[in-house]
């Protein structure tokens, strides 16, 4: 019988970020999937297995959870490359959209085959059977209408497939992908779980727990802000909404292209033009290295004060709250803007987290917490069961 491996997966806009194990494998893929033929052209196909896999997945993905059974896809890296590339859309539900369910098992399914994973997952020739107790999470706005039971309805019960194609050291291999559980998280709650748990489930930071605190966490489609009094989201209060950084920028992308003839890949590409440690908000045009600053604030600022009109409102309806927290991959691009228009506006009590890989992995470890909790109580209560039903012997 095949184990089951813990796996948290934060199915971010801008990237997958996800965490199996004994935190001993982390993976970060781009959201970005293209549609492809079976037989892609590979230059130098002898030299494929010297490549990384993470730069060239290419696979096949049957599920009966997807509305588009059986479609090819270049994932990640590749499928930047790809003049038909999709990211999701501004407006389209996380849990509804095909692209979202192809991500995950993609993960799963590179996870899975790792040559570690050999004594976890049984292997018969090229299949491997995977099974997987999974942490993840949607909007605020999402869970609010329901939709995470049918979300994890589609997952559950059924075996999704994901076949390796022209891929890097993993071409012919299959994954057979099956859900032992699968918990769905609240996105603004996994913020603050984050903030005031450690991987072992105890108390880090005692100053927070009683605390009324605002967590605005600003994604590529949506923003969630959570209200948190008693140590509990108030499920009245917090609210999601449709705005997210995507739109902001694909209109930063579209103005470099219209104004200086620059093609860039994809909106991660703006991400790394505005927040790299060097040459911030420059690009290379034909060789000469040129400032977009007037394009990124425009539009940025823009952003913000839409954010911070959002944080107004919500505080003015909590006017109790202490402090609010700023997280996700959002609040790392707008963070100075946000922090300006505070200063010369409203000086609410805010706060941002200055490392940036604990502010965009931040669901992704909260999800891993959530459910190694989950998982350390359900074996806790499987051996109390066994105990209790040993028979007594005279």
């Amino acid at each position: 019988m095949n184990n089951t491996r813990i796996a948290a997966v934060d199915v971010g806009n801008d990237s997958i970020k996800a965490i199996f194990g004994e935190m001993e494998y982390e993976l970060n893929i781009p959201n970005i999937i293209a549609r492809d033929t079976e037989d892609r052209p590979v230059i130098g196909i002898e030299e494929l297995d010297d490549k990384d896999p993470l730069d060239g997945i290419h696979i096949k993905v049957h599920s009966p959870a997807l509305k588009d059974n059986n479609a090819i896809y270049r994932v990640g890296n590749l499928a930047t490359k790809s003049p038909n590339g999709t990211e999701l859309d501004p407006g389209s539900s996380k849990s509804e959209e095909d692209q979202t369910l192809v991500l995950l098992f993609t993960t799963l399914a590179l996870d899975a085959v790792k040559e570690g994973n050999k004594n976890n997952f049984r292997q018969t020739k090229n299949v491997i059977d995977a099974n997987y107790t999974l942490g993840t999470g949607l909007p605020l706005r999402e869970v609010k209408e329901g939709k995470d039971a049918g979300y994890r309805s589609k997952l559950i019960g059924s075996v999704h497939q994901v076949e390796f194609l022209v891929t890097p050291k993993y071409q012919g291999l299959k994954v057979n992908i099956k859900f032992d559980e699968i918990k769905v998280y609240p996105e603004g709650f996994a913020a603050y779980i984050n903030l005031v748990m450690d991987n072992n489930s105890k108390i880090i930071n005692k100053d927070l727990i009683d605390k009324r605190i605002l967590i605005q966490d600003i994604g590529g489609l949506s923003t969630d802000i959570a209200v948190i009094k008693n140590r509990n989201v108030d499920d009245d209060k917090a609210q999601g909404f449709n705005l997210g950084v995507s739109e902001s920028l694909e209109a930063i992308r579209e103005e470099i292209r219209t104004k200086h003839g620059v093609e860039l890949d994809s909106r991660r590409d703006v991400v790394e033009i505005i927040t790299k440690k060097n040459d911030r908000n420059h690009i290379m045009v034909k060789g000469s290295r040129t400032s977009v600053h007037d394009i990124t604030d425009r539009i940025l600022l823009d952003l913000a004060k839409k954010q911070y009109r959002l944080l107004r409102n919500v505080w003015s309806k909590n006017s109790q709250t202490e402090i609010c927290y700023f997280v996700g991959g959002g609040a790392t691009v707008l963070k100075d803007y946000l922090k300006t228009l505070n200063n010369n506006l409203d000086g609410f009590n805010i706060d941002f987290f200055e490392d940036e890989k604990e502010s965009i992995w931040m669901m992704a470890n909260a999800y891993y917490k959530l459910i190694m909790d989950y998982a350390r109580k359900a074996e806790k209560q499987k051996v109390e069961q066994t105990q209790t039903k040993k028979p007594v012997t005279n």
